[in-house]
Formats: structure tokens, sequence, C-alpha cells
């Protein structure tokens, strides 16, 4: 039977922000950073699906912290396939430090054919991952389908070198710092616990210009991120707590 696997951390200085803790978007990084191990050691890594011009796309991924670790503690991260269907992989996370689960997330991934920029059927690696898949829930709520909003502040840029990764579009872990940059200082500082949803609906690339539009009501603040051609690229929502 296929197991729950666990990979250890340590946060290093370059991922803490001013309050001496890691970031959102660092805490993020090392998920994404266990999965792509995790699939590489399983034989259905990104260089794998590159030999056949694919790749993994991150479509919706969820995150609830509870505190944020920080600089030089050690964790661990647990993670584990508990669904694969030809549309979509569900991939869930469990971060530790000193015994204790400080964070969670659920990561839902396509198949994107790099040439058509087309999501794939999946199917073709259904006997690779059926041995892998792991008959436990996901800890916490799968991603929250985002809608759109009326942005009542609205911070516009291009899309630039450090942006892209390999796939040739804006980084996942972009995305989350654009997202952070443009909160109220003091809301970061006041808040270590919380959660967040974030929904992958374009690719932005190279040379656009892109807005982060954003509205709050309490605790709760909703985003949109588009680019300058019309399109929606982002959706996310983080409720503090």
């Amino acid at each position: 039977m296929a197991e729950i696997t666990s990979y250890n951390y340590r946060i290093e200085p370059q991922d803490v922000d001013f309050t001496l803790r890691a970031s959102v978007s660092s805490l993020i990084n090392y998920m994404l950073n266990v999965a792509g191990t995790d699939a590489h050691n399983k034989g259905f890594g990104v260089e794998v699906l590159q030999d056949n011009s694919f790749t993994w796309v991150l479509l919706r991924f969820s995150i609830e912290i509870s505190t944020r670790p920080a600089q030089y503690d050690n964790i661990n991260i647990e993670t584990w396939i508990n669904d694969f269907n030809r549309l979509s992989s569900t991939r869930n996370f469990r971060m530790q430090h000193n015994n204790e689960t400080i964070a969670s997330g659920v990561s839902q991934w396509c198949v994107l054919n790099m040439e058509t920029r087309q999501s794939v059927d999946m199917s073709m690696m259904k006997e690779a991952h059926d041995k892998f898949i792991v008959p436990e829930a996901s800890p916490i709520a799968a991603p929250a389908r985002l809608r759109a909003i009326e942005a009542s502040t609205t911070v516009s840029r291009p899309v630039v070198y450090s942006d892209i990764d390999f796939n040739r579009h804006v980084n996942t872990l972009r995305y989350v710092d654009m997202i952070f940059d443009s909160l109220p200082l003091e809301v970061i500082e006041r808040h270590d616990s919380l959660r967040m949803d974030i929904n992958f609906l374009a690719e932005a690339r190279y040379g656009e210009v892109i807005s982060v539009g954003s509205v709050c009501d309490g605790d709760k603040w909703q985003f949109e991120i588009s680019s300058d051609s019309g399109k929606t690229l982002c959706r996310a929502m983080i409720e503090f707590k």
C-alpha cells in the first residue's frame, strides 16, 4: 500500500520577512519543492513529461497556516496524492515543527502541452499514479472556486525576467508575492495565522502588463490579477485569523 512520504527542510535567512518568520510565499515554495521532488522520486516528475513536450501546471492551491516558523527552524513536510483522474491530480501537504502541525496545503494540478499551451487528458499517466494513491483525506478543505471581484484598489506592473519560470510564464510564487505586496504592512505584521485560496486561470507571459486588484472586508481580502489584454490570470482570497 502507498504511504505518505516526508521531507526535511530548514528555514533559511532568504526565506524570512521582516518579522524573521518564513513568508507565506516561502512556505508555499517549500510545499511545491516537495511536490516536485516527490513526483521525481516516483517517476512522473516534470523532466519525464518534458520529454513529450508536456509539463505540470498548478491549477488551484489552498493553504492554512497556524504559525509561521522562524529563521533556522527545522521543519518536516509530509506529502501524498489522494486523487487522480484524467483532468487533475490532488496532492496534499502537512508541515510540522517540533511534531506539531503548523501549516497544511492542498494542490490541484493538470498537465499542459507546451506547444499548444492546452491541458491534456491525463489518462496516459493513470497506471504510473495508481500505486502511489494514499487513501487519506486532505488535511484541509480543497481550494475554493473564486469569483470575480469589484476591486477597490489596483496596482499595475510589467512582467519581467525574474517573474518567469521554466514554463516561460509567471511563476506561482511571483503571484503570491504580488498579492502580499499589495497588502498593508501592518496587516501582515498583526496576523500570523491565515487561510489562502488561489486559482490560476490563464498564463501571463514576458512583456505583458498585469494589474493586481483587491478588495477588503474585515479580515478577508480578495484579489484578481489580470493582463492588459483583458485576460483574468489569477484570483485569490486570504482570510486572516
